[in-house]
């Protein structure tokens, strides 16, 4: 088993670079994969996240390209790392993540829609999915949730290149790297839910209304005055205020929050994860446990 990612004075140095990013399991021209690209900086009376630029990925052959890239960052991505230990279990999954990453990603879809649909059948009405234990405190969906929003998908799409890029997991116990990328879980609803409990986006252009502009605005500016419950402030120009807040599905702003979650988590002892955090499901950064 690899040992666990380093100290927080090598994780974060002014400057240092931390991405977030919003992921799609089918990227496209028209609904890219998102990464937000910024810098940590030791400032005071809190750390900032000073943000650079947003790139848009068209491709997964691009998210290979981009993962390739030579330079060091911490960066939050928003996609399940893993899978429910019970399901796992229950399945007769590998149950050692690497393994279990590679064996998951080499399913057909088709054969894992069939596994999560035999599990939600045989139980009853409000209890069908199984969760992690991160899920719940965090109020995403469940890991295994194929459709609206189709999550399963997109840790079947998006992990297991990360993991064949070499990234760093801390919440799996899995440093191949040495620290130089390290990829933690991020889920942006959290942070916004800390903010605003109304909706703030939508991908069908007819229900990006004025309301749910408002809203990204709200959030926005709670976290340039890092009044979201995470111990940092975003740095923003106002040319990408104004980008963020225009842009009605809100993929810009999530992959900001999840480089904002990625630089909170980094500057805590063990990435701020709980004590018993489970290396097979992992943990979302930010959500507190029992550390």
């Amino acid at each position: 088993m690899h040992r666990v990612v380093g100290t927080v004075s090598r994780r974060l140095r002014d400057g240092g670079t931390v991405i977030g990013v919003d992921f799609t399991s089918a990227p496209s021209r028209r609904k890219p994969l998102t990464v937000a690209v910024g810098r940590w900086r030791d400032t005071t009376p809190r750390p900032s996240y000073e943000l650079d630029e947003i790139r848009l990925l068209t491709s997964l052959d691009d998210f290979d390209r981009f993962l390739a890239e030579p330079r060091r960052w911490v960066g939050g991505f928003d996609l399940p790392f893993g899978q429910p230990r019970s399901l796992i279990e229950h399945e007769g999954w590998p149950t050692e993540w690497p393994e279990f990453v590679r064996f998951y990603c080499d399913q057909p879809r088709a054969s894992l829609r069939d596994v999560f649909r035999r599990w939600c059948d045989a139980r009853p009405a409000g209890d069908k999915f199984a969760w992690r234990k991160t899920d719940r405190p965090a109020g995403s969906s469940p890991a295994m949730r194929w459709a609206n929003p189709p999550v399963a998908w997109m840790m079947h799409a998006g992990i297991g290149r990360m993991l064949a890029a070499g990234l760093s997991f801390p919440a799996h116990r899995h440093d191949p790297c040495g620290g130089g990328k390290v990829a933690l879980e991020a889920y942006p609803g959290f942070t916004a839910r800390m903010v605003c409990r109304r909706s703030y986006k939508s991908d069908t252009v007819a229900k990006q209304t004025a309301d749910r502009r408002t809203h990204r605005q709200t959030i926005l500016r709670a976290l340039v005055n890092a009044t979201a419950g995470l111990d940092i402030a975003l740095v923003i120009s106002p040319t990408w205020r104004r980008r963020l807040v225009a842009d009605g599905r809100g993929d810009l702003l999530d992959a900001v929050i999840c480089g904002l979650q990625a630089a909170h988590a980094a500057a805590l002892p063990r990435y701020g994860l709980p004590c018993r955090c489970d290396p097979l499901e992992g943990w979302i950064a930010g959500v507190p446990g029992d550390a």
